[in-house]
């Protein structure tokens, strides 16, 4: 009776095992025939801040082209302001709504840690680019190395200020991803070029307008500035403004280095006002954020161990590259 018994259980299993294989077996033979494809009815979720910025365009268009690759939907919501506490509620709202997965680029704030982890713990997926919100659940962050940068465009003012001189910065000193740029910055500039010296350090918002009234204010208080580093496209054409408005040529003008590629910023590295700035690979970070949603949203995934220890279902953190903008090769960087 026990022997019999025992035959029995060994045929169950063996059944259940045959049964989990052949609905493997049938799911990747239907990924096979199809392509990796996914339903027309999922809607993955974009979120930013302010998000009227020309600066989301190419993430976007990423994003879209990957929705287009994969035959899925796609929807882009954001705060209209720098205000963590409206993306907060934004993105709160998405998750009532169950989307498919959600690719947030945060404001550095622990609302909106508690928000993506609220999606996470609700079943979403959720990946970050750009900009993270630090300690979050969310499986992975896609953005350009912000240190490294940093450090590149400190090179790139060397350069152009022959290694010497006073040097500004005009960020944003509560979002992560510009510390790290002007943590870059200001490391690269004290080990390699000690005729160089960083006199400020100004926060200007995320407002044009604000960020033309500090380099009107640096420029009155030093006027032997040599260069300007500011850390986002919205702030460049208020620094630029503010140097147009001034009325230095020449060598009385400050070197401004920048960052990302907007209309304003590249039409002023054409005139001359801007010297260089720092494209970022934002189509990548909206192309690969969607492919990771999609291949978590189906468990397309194999866990592995990143070099940090971490086990994840997808690459914990990626460096989505960056180049050098000047006036030799801007028209290359124009929207077609």
């Amino acid at each position: 009776m026990r022997k019999m018994l025992l035959i029995y259980m060994i045929l169950i299993g063996a059944l259940i095992i045959y049964i989990m294989q052949y609905r493997l077996d049938e799911k990747s033979a239907a990924w096979t025939e199809q392509g990796l494809k996914g339903n027309i009815d999922e809607n993955y979720v974009m979120v930013t801040f302010q998000s009227g910025m020309e600066y989301w365009k190419s993430g976007l268009k990423g994003f879209e082209d990957a929705a287009e690759a994969l035959n899925v939907s796609v929807e882009y919501r954001g705060a209209t302001q720098y205000d963590a506490r409206e993306q907060a509620l934004v993105l709160d709202q998405i998750i009532a709504k169950k989307p498919a997965g959600i690719a947030i680029s945060a404001i550095d704030s622990p609302a909106l840690v508690k928000s993506v982890n609220k999606a996470v713990d609700a079943g979403i997926p959720v990946v970050m680019f750009d900009a993270e919100a630090s300690g979050s659940k969310a499986y992975s962050f896609l953005a350009t190395d912000n240190t490294n940068a940093g450090t590149t465009a400190a090179d790139q003012m060397a350069k152009l200020t022959n290694h010497q001189g006073k040097i500004a910065i005009i960020t944003l000193t509560n979002q992560q991803n510009h510390k790290e740029r002007t943590q870059g910055f200001e490391q690269e500039i004290k080990n390699r070029y000690p005729q160089m010296k960083i006199i400020a350090v100004e926060n200007h918002e995320g407002d044009a307008v604000k960020a033309e009234q500090i380099t009107t204010q640096l420029l009155r208080q030093y006027p032997d500035l040599k260069g300007i580093f500011i850390t986002e496209a919205t702030g460049s054409y208020g620094v630029g403004r503010a140097v147009e408005q001034s009325g230095r040529t020449g060598s009385s003008k400050p070197v401004i280095i920048s960052f990302d590629t907007n209309k304003e910023t590249l039409d002023m590295i054409k005139s001359g006002t801007i010297n260089a700035t720092i494209a970022q690979g934002t189509w990548n970070m909206g192309y690969w954020s969607l492919q990771y949603l999609f291949h978590l949203h189906h468990g397309l995934t194999v866990p592995a161990r990143s070099l940090s220890g971490i086990v994840s279902p997808v690459p914990v953190r990626v460096d989505t590259g960056i180049s050098v903008v000047t006036q030799e090769n801007v028209a290359d960087y124009y929207a077609k």
